[in-house]
């Protein structure tokens, strides 16, 4: 089963204006959040939504999308039939990572889901340049609480122009500087991210009485 939230995908431009991973993004003001939803409703069939949002006036997306889970998440945070859980899978292709606000919230949110598996793919990283920006801390947290954040690489583009685009049989063309560009994020989002994994490491020293 396939539904849309919006049934009205993004333009072409629109697209690759707001997701391009430049290093200077003059202009982008807005976030865009395109997401995938997945429930398995039985043993072999699989029902997913898909959709976009944007932020709007005094709400960012990534909380927008949250407002939108009783609809695209039933069950959530109730049970089936048999007294079980729904689980859910859900993806985000972001074109700024969360802020820290967000990210705290966003924590908090799966703390009290832990059915509800979250992974997170950004085009660029918002605030992120100064070593002790909350940003990075927000980050840093939702790796903590079960987030798998990546940086969107090429292959991650190609799927969102198939997915979330009106291409109108137009293939996706890679724009200059986009390899590259996702290469330094990567590499930068890693540093963000290392403090996380070594308190992971001296959690599990401790646990082994090391």
């Amino acid at each position: 089963m396939i539904s849309k939230l919006d049934s009205v995908l993004m333009t072409q431009r629109k697209f690759i204006f707001n997701y391009k991973n430049v290093r200077w993004a003059r202009g982008r003001h807005e976030t865009y959040l395109c997401f995938v939803v997945k429930r398995r409703t039985g043993p072999d069939s699989l029902s997913f939504d898909f959709g976009h949002l944007r932020n709007r006036t005094g709400c960012h997306v990534e909380l927008l999308f949250l407002r939108h889970l009783g609809a695209l998440c039933p069950g959530l945070c109730g049970s089936s039939v048999d007294g079980a859980r729904m689980c859910y899978s859900v993806t985000w292709f972001c074109s700024w990572s969360p802020c820290s606000k967000c990210a705290q919230q966003l924590a908090h949110f799966l703390s009290q889901t832990p059915n509800l598996r979250l992974r997170i793919f950004v085009s660029r990283l918002y605030f992120c340049d100064e070593e002790d920006s909350q940003e990075r801390e927000g980050l840093r947290h939702l790796k903590r609480a079960g987030v798998q954040i990546s940086v969107m690489t090429y292959k991650d583009y190609f799927y969102c122009w198939q997915t979330f685009v009106a291409r109108r049989e137009r293939r996706f063309k890679a724009w200059d500087g986009l390899q590259q560009n996702s290469v330094r994020l990567v590499r930068k989002l890693n540093r963000i991210l290392q403090p996380c994994e070594t308190e992971d490491l001296r959690d599990v020293f401790a646990l082994l009485g090391l």
